[in-house]
């Protein structure tokens, strides 16, 4: 199910609901947005990226009087080729959300499909990766994510 929503590839005015947006997905994950410094670093990586248009999408949805409700954002990271991604580039999808109010509509899927088109048509990557959370993950195998052939691991890094 959808609204009257807007589809369409974010533009640098769109920057500040990015922003809250990523805010949203963070109080979503438990994390605590009060201190807003980061908001100021993460408007510059939004502007910067969004002036990459082969590099970085960001789709979002935007209801008629109510703004900038969902998005999805999508990065093109360089890798070593390999016989496996001869390119060596790989997609990467983050910040999927939708403000509470306009959750159950079919948005942030939308913004998910359309930034795959993206991928698609617009770039070279032949993978693409997310990470999901479990209220996420039945969303993203109905669009054909799986687990990855190899293990994922990662180390956090003392700062």
């Amino acid at each position: 199910m959808t609204t009257d929503a807007v589809i369409r590839r974010a533009g640098a005015a769109d920057v500040p609901a990015l922003v809250d947006l990523r805010a949203q997905m963070m109080r979503d994950m438990g994390a605590d947005t009060g201190d807003d410094s980061w908001r100021v670093d993460a408007a510059a990586w939004y502007r910067a990226r969004l002036a990459e248009p082969t590099r970085c999408a960001a789709i979002i949805a935007e209801v008629p009087g109510d703004g900038v409700v969902a998005c999805a954002v999508g990065t093109v990271d360089d890798h070593a080729p390999s016989p496996r991604n001869p390119s060596g580039l790989r997609g990467e999808i983050a910040n999927v959300v939708t403000f509470p109010a306009f959750r159950r509509r079919g948005l942030a899927r939308t913004c998910v499909e359309a930034l795959l088109q993206w991928f698609d048509a617009e770039t070279a990557v032949r993978v693409v990766r997310l990470a999901a959370t479990a209220d996420g993950e039945a969303l993203y195998r109905r669009l054909g994510f799986s687990e990855p052939r190899d293990l994922i691991l990662e180390r956090r890094m003392p700062r």
